[in-house]
């Protein structure tokens, strides 16, 4: 070929046929927008150089690698004792509406305390103190070492390690066996490249609870229309149940070049960290948000009746709703939420030094009037005293209906997921329950670490339709007879109930904190110490708030959960605070 046919070739190359579109990049998610409200850290680290590249003078950034291990010891901080300023106001607005439920009030209320109990920073808003996630953006001119991953998880290793926070991920040993890291790593980091000068970066904290409640479907054309769509989405929103800890920041995307982009696009959108993507589409394939399709599915949230965890309207404090595009032989749409631990925060790293988001400090500002906070906790209760015999205890719950409201006081066993199949494997070898699992309620937990000087640390419910495969093998044994937890269970749980005169009882998701300060007053290893915080624990309460989901009669509270059902849940009250007990 002939230099002049090289050329003509060329030419043809980068010329598009006629009529053909131009070459016209643009980000799949363009976001744009002065973003979140930030303030400048005492961190050091960062200077600007200037070099001579290529004949020209430029600028460069230079971040050491202590910045950035401080800068993440710093936002788990935050995020472990801090929430975002519009979340607890949203809190506050569900307390201020006189269309919510009692409960969707109670549980606001009770939200706020415990918001209020963790910016003490001795205690953590949640047990779950999650996996660490970072989602980071570096610009071209922003030069470190090239180990980012590495100094980012000695920040994250020191806050977890210095902190009352807790251990949660488990190095695999074998293809099933696994062990505690001891650490809380390794944490999942992941930098890419921007245009920006600058250096941005997304920390979470992403407990078990919401990070289960993320979905993927692998969907069709035949969705894409606005009452399949909803149609879709009313059936999808309500498999999220309310073990998660609602009310939540839902996202849904509906498209996406894969199947991960779409999920990872959702997990984003909960964070509320596309909240900048423009709000109309074109033919460029940009993502982006419809407000308006937002508005309609938060209005459908607010009819399932969920609401938050109790009956009612707020199953959600807001939905998110991106579009992304898609091949046309594949439309996959995916579902994520945060939970009442919203904990997500962005830094960036700029000429200017480090920065990071204003979470807010003083969330007791949101709390109502004391007048309005009685109002909102009075309410009928029955004392429970645990330290009864199993069978005065089931007898006294037998007289009761679900939905009543319970103040329990005396001992309970902690056991959650490794204890439950270390014991059936007891069970299938011939075993026998030990008594502690026959003699007392068994609570689903697992406890942050305990601060110096207190009881406990944070310990609020864990999900318990985690454990429901073990209950009628257990109950059948004469074990696990009285369970408490959060959220909704399956049908099983209810059957067993029915059949071995069984009872499950809620409390709030969410409060890990509150309940710690206020509820909890002695703890101790009872049993498999080698498995940490999944270890069993003999623990003594006094006023722990709990109400009855399903009772020895197979009657269960999901099952009626509508709109107008309510349960006159409060802080629980006995006859030390002057109540009257009914």
């Amino acid at each position: 070929m002939t230099a002049q046919s090289d050329s003509t070739a060329a030419a043809s190359k980068a010329t598009p046929p006629a009529g053909a579109p131009g070459f016209d990049y643009t980000p799949l998610l363009p976001t744009a927008g002065q973003g979140a409200t930030m303030r400048r850290l005492d961190i050091g680290g960062v200077e600007q150089v200037h070099a001579e590249v290529g004949g020209q003078s430029k600028s460069f950034l230079t971040v050491a690698s202590s910045t950035l291990s401080d800068l993440a010891e710093l936002a788990f901080t935050e995020v472990s004792h801090y929430l975002r300023t519009d979340h607890l106001a949203s809190l506050r607005a569900i307390i201020d509406d006189p269309e919510a439920s009692a409960n969707d009030v109670f549980v606001a209320l009770d939200l706020l305390k415990n918001a209020s109990v963790s910016a003490g920073e001795v205690l953590p808003m949640c047990q779950d103190t999650g996996t660490a996630i970072v989602s980071a953006k570096r610009g071209p001119n922003v030069l470190t070492d090239g180990d980012d991953a590495k100094h980012l998880s000695a920040g994250i290793h020191r806050a977890y390690a210095e902190l009352n926070l807790r251990y949660s991920q488990l190095a695999p040993l074998s293809l099933f066996e696994e062990k505690n890291t001891g650490t809380n790593l390794p944490a999942q980091i992941e930098v890419g490249l921007s245009p920006a000068d600058d250096y941005e970066l997304l920390f979470m904290a992403k407990g078990g609870g919401s990070a289960n409640k993320s979905f993927l479907y692998q969907e069709t054309k035949a969705v894409l229309g606005e009452d399949a769509m909803l149609e879709f989405l009313a059936e999808k929103i309500s498999t999220l149940g309310t073990a998660a800890c609602p009310p939540y920041h839902l996202a849904v995307v509906i498209g996406g070049p894969s199947a991960e982009y779409t999920l990872k696009t959702a997990k984003l959108a909960s964070a509320h960290y596309l909240d900048d993507l423009p709000t109309t589409g074109d033919e460029s394939g940009h993502g982006f948000r419809d407000t308006k399709f937002e508005t309609t599915v938060f209005e459908l949230t607010q009819r399932l009746g969920f609401g938050a965890q109790f009956g009612g309207k707020y199953f959600c404090h807001d939905v998110r709703v991106v579009r992304l595009p898609r091949h046309n032989g594949s439309l996959p749409i995916a579902i994520a939420v945060s939970c009442s631990a919203d904990r997500q925060i962005i830094a960036r790293i700029n000429a200017d030094g480090v920065f990071i988001e204003e979470l807010e400090h003083d969330p007791a500002r949101f709390l109502p009037a004391m007048g309005r906070v009685e109002e909102i906790e009075s309410g009928n209760v029955t004392a429970v005293d645990l330290d009864r015999p199993m069978s005065e205890l089931q007898a006294q719950l037998s007289e009761l209906a679900v939905g009543d409201r319970l103040s329990l006081s005396g001992t309970m066993i902690v056991a959650r997921d490794i204890v439950h199949a270390n014991l059936r494997e007891r069970l299938n070898s011939g075993g026998d329950l030990p008594d502690y699992f026959k003699d007392h309620p068994i609570y689903y937990a697992g406890p942050a670490k305990t601060p110096e000087g207190m009881p406990s640390g944070s310990f609020g419910p864990t999900t318990a339709s985690r454990m429901d495969t073990y209950v009628h093998q257990f109950q059948e044994a004469g074990g696990s007879m009285i369970m408490l937890a959060k959220g909704n269970r399956s049908a099983q749980v209810k059957n067993s109930c029915a059949e071995f005169g069984g009872f499950y009882l809620g409390s709030i998701g969410g409060p890990a904190a509150r309940l710690a300060q206020d509820c909890i007053t002695d703890v101790e290893v009872l049993d498999m110490e080698e498995l940490g915080m999944e270890a069993v624990w003999r623990i003594r309460v006094e006023d722990f708030p709990a109400f009855i989901i399903t009772d020895d009669k197979g009657n269960d509270f999901f099952d009626s959960t509508g709109p107008d059902t309510t349960i006159g849940l409060g802080r629980t009250r006995t006859v030390k605070d002057g109540a009257r007990l009914d």
